[in-house]
């Protein structure tokens, strides 16, 4: 999994006037577990958008007043009205350590469903993993080609060695449903058929 570079600065204070402080600098409060302590720090709001605002899902490399850790974002608060990162929590990653993280979904081939005039519905852009760090790929890969009209790829049909898919087995991830086009034309089918036998 790629890896991207964030710059933060530890903060002398915590609580609600100094978060509330930091937010009116431009910068986001966070705090990093998974270590011998917890280290509370600040990254400006800007610098989260690599991170973000992207289908893709990195390992982080945080650079903390001049000392590197390894982690993944593990959580974010957002303001509900205005959608600004008002908390993130990043989690410390030892390779000897599993780690639970989301990793992008990649649909591969050309399913017999649409080529048939159904269409793709993707139910999951995600799947929930849980493995070493240095076992992360960028994304899972899912071949569609043998995908037809009604029918889901689920989670259990997926094969995803080293990692142990935490979602349920019975969720859908991909689906094809008819559309109102081959339905009109099931139904055409369906009434020219008694025709075609007299």
């Amino acid at each position: 999994m790629k890896s991207v570079a964030l710059f933060g600065n530890k903060r002398p204070e915590t609580g609600k006037v100094s978060s509330k402080s930091l937010r009116i600098e431009g910068k986001v409060p966070c705090v990093l577990y998974g270590g011998s302590e917890h280290i509370h720090f600040s990254v400006y709001s800007p610098d989260f958008k690599i991170l973000v605002y992207t289908p893709n899902t990195y390992k982080v490399k945080l650079d903390i007043d001049g000392k590197t850790y390894d982690a993944v974002l593990q959580d974010l608060q957002f303001h509900p009205v205005n959608d600004i990162i008002l908390h993130a929590d990043f989690l410390e990653v030892h390779e000897d350590r599993e780690v639970e993280i989301g990793v992008p979904v990649k649909l591969i081939g050309n399913s017999i469903g649409v080529r048939q005039g159904g269409k793709l519905v993707v139910k999951t852009k995600k799947l929930r993993v849980r493995a070493l760090p240095s076992l992360l790929p960028d994304f899972i890969e899912i071949n569609i080609d043998a995908l037809e009209i009604g029918k889901s790829i689920k989670v259990g049909d997926v094969n995803a060695e080293g990692l142990n898919l935490l979602d349920s087995p019975n969720n859908p991830v991909v689906s094809i449903i008819t559309t109102r086009a081959v339905q009109e034309a099931a139904k055409a089918d369906e009434k020219a058929t008694p025709a075609k036998k007299k």
